[in-house]
C-alpha cells in the first residue's frame, strides 16, 4: 500500500555525486546532505539524473537521512 502524501516529506536539492546502483548524494536547500535512490517510475521511464541536476527528494518521516528522487527539475 503506497504511503499517502501527508506521511512523506518532500524537499528540493541538487545532486552532488553519483554513486553505484542508481544512488546519489544530494545537497538539500537547508544545507544538509543525504543519500537518495531513483524511484521506480523514473527507472521505468529511463529518466537520467546527472551531477548538478535539481531534484525533488521524498523522505519517510522515520528516516530523513535517506530518500527517494521522485522528480528531476
Amino acid at each position: 500500500m503506497p504511503a499517502s502524501s501527508k506521511d512523506t516529506l518532500i524537499k528540493e536539492g541538487q545532486v552532488i555525486e553519483a554513486l553505484p546502483s542508481a544512488t546519489f548524494r544530494v545537497l538539500l536547500e537547508g544545507g544538509s546532505e543525504v543519500r537518495a535512490h531513483l524511484s521506480g517510475k523514473m527507472r521505468i521511464n529511463h529518466i537520467k539524473v546527472l551531477v548538478g541536476d535539481r531534484v525533488l527528494v521524498e523522505f519517510s518521516p522515520y528516516d530523513e537521512t535517506r530518500g527517494r528522487i521522485i522528480k528531476r527539475l
